[in-house]
């Protein structure tokens, strides 16, 4: 059980929150694309510009000295958060995802040569898959997929399969953004490293704001993960890597702050961490950073796990109650963190985030930058509400009850009698196997239609992926009263 009088009053230490959307309490359920920020960061970067503010390392006056200090111990606090004894091998970027497009044209261009192989899942955030996809057409390099299985996890015989082919490179999500999945990372480390010498990529986006992290006992080489999801502000991000591949890396970017010496035919380049900090970095990104790891150690990574399972437990329950509701990933919340994405009775995920956005509940719609997993998954995109330190219960509860209200506008595409009793499944595929639930036998049930071969050859957007409706098509204006709607020709008269 976790610390209910713990997270009791954690809400009222976002300001944000504090907004009432048509006179209800404002119910933000999309922390996995970012995350509020409470007022303890809010006022440590507020205090560094009133009264530290300047630029850092090279000023020889006092404020250029303070900020420096603040700058150098922001970077100490967070080495001590992910279990990082040698603070400058940690890397302030942007976010993840350039922390991940460092390594593709630093390590991968280095080391990644014609004929190579690089092992990642299906289930990767585009951060991670787009840059090695580019680093492999340009080095003539091969990409070994790792396939998950039905329930979202990872399939760790696919895993196995990849690591036959001896790849340089194994690079994967700590916390999958779609399914909530919780990759073993331990155990897959240990299966990488028995097939010999490997370099392992740990994407810790969706996982450091959840889950406690500690380097040396995870295993991996590098780690990469963006403050914007863990309380703090956006533009500030972070690559930890081993200092002895670190320092073997040629520079990313160049110019001031990043040298040792330049001359007319030349230039050399300084330790770390400023080899691969050039220019003035995000000072008071890395002041906010720093102060959302107090922040998130106030209350405990431990107790924040805890809290999350009970609240991702009770959201699973009760959409699961929902008639034409279809929760995708793993049911066992000792397996998922922090992220629910569901289906909803065929509905589009744009419409179903338009309206639950008019009853002030905050979600996500589309195919969350994972393309090949949406197609893996016979899927445009799905909806996806997120959660963090801030929900609660009440947060699930009116997501539910705008559900309801969704339901209505769309009555023309209920669910038949028999789709209320059947039992909830995983809406995932394996393979080329699609894996609906078995609705309606005659397949009279438009909601449980898998979208065709040809849509599904064409998802490129989520548009091209809605499911096949065999009943008249039913138009809703979303800008007019139901009660002013006229049925298209064709449409049913009591939608």
């Amino acid at each position: 059980m976790y610390n209910k009088q713990l997270f009791a009053h954690v809400r009222g230490d976002f300001p944000i929150l504090k907004q009432r959307f048509q006179g209800q309490p404002l119910t933000y359920l999309d922390s996995a694309a970012s995350s509020q920020q409470p007022e303890q960061v809010i006022e440590a970067v507020a205090e560094f510009t009133r009264t530290s503010y300047a630029n850092i390392h090279r000023g020889l006056y006092h404020l250029s000295e303070l900020s420096t200090d603040l700058y150098d111990r922001a970077r100490q606090r967070v080495a001590r958060f992910i279990g990082v004894e040698d603070a400058p091998t940690v890397i302030f970027t942007r976010n993840t995802t350039e922390s991940l497009n460092l390594l593709a044209y630093t390590w991968g261009e280095k080391y990644i040569e014609e004929g190579d192989s690089i092992a990642l899942p299906v289930l990767e955030h585009h951060s991670d898959l787009v840059p090695w996809q580019q680093l492999a057409l340009r080095k003539k390099a091969q990409l070994r997929w790792i396939e998950i299985r039905p329930d979202g996890t990872l399939d760790l015989d696919s895993l196995q399969e990849a690591l036959t082919h001896k790849p340089k490179l194994l690079t994967f999500t700590w916390v999958s953004n779609v399914f909530g999945t919780i990759n073993p990372v331990e155990e897959i480390v240990r299966l990488a490293r028995a097939q010999g010498p490997i370099t392992i990529i740990l994407d810790g986006a969706q996982g450091v704001p959840h889950l406690k992290t500690d380097v040396q006992r995870l295993g991996v080489d590098f780690l990469a993960f963006s403050g914007h999801k863990m309380l703090s502000p956006t533009g500030i991000g972070v690559l930890w890597g081993k200092r002895e591949l670190l320092e073997r890396m040629p520079a990313f970017l160049f110019g001031g702050s990043m040298i040792s010496s330049v001359k007319r035919d030349r230039s050399s380049w300084d330790v770390l961490p400023n080899r691969f900090e050039a220019g003035t970095p995000n000072i008071s990104g890395a002041i906010g950073l720093a102060a959302a790891c107090d922040y998130l150690d106030s209350l405990g990574m431990e107790e924040i796990r805890r809290h999350d399972q009970a609240l991702m437990s009770y959201a699973i329950e009760q959409l699961n109650n929902v008639p034409g509701a279809e929760v995708l990933g793993p049911l066992d919340v000792n397996q998922r963190c922090g992220v629910l994405s569901f289906y909803f009775k065929g509905i589009h995920p744009h419409d179903i985030s338009t309206l639950l956005g008019r009853e002030g509940v905050c979600v996500r719609a589309g195919h969350h930058c994972c393309q090949p997993l949406m197609r893996e998954i016979g899927m445009g995109g799905t909806t996806r509400a997120s959660f963090y330190v801030y929900n609660n219960e009440e947060d699930v509860d009116r997501l539910v009850a705008a559900l309801g209200k969704v339901a209505q506008v769309f009555k023309g595409v209920e669910c038949g009698p028999g789709c209320e009793l059947r039992p909830r499944k995983v809406l995932v595929q394996s393979g080329h196997r699609q894996l609906w639930p078995a609705c309606c036998p005659k397949s009279q049930c438009t909601t449980c239609l898998a979208p065709s071969a040809h849509n599904r050859a064409l998802s490129n957007t989520m548009d091209s992926c809605s499911p096949d409706l065999t009943t008249p098509t039913l138009n809703v204006d979303l800008t007019t009263p139901r009660s002013q709607q006229v049925p298209s020709e064709g449409g049913r008269k009591d939608a």
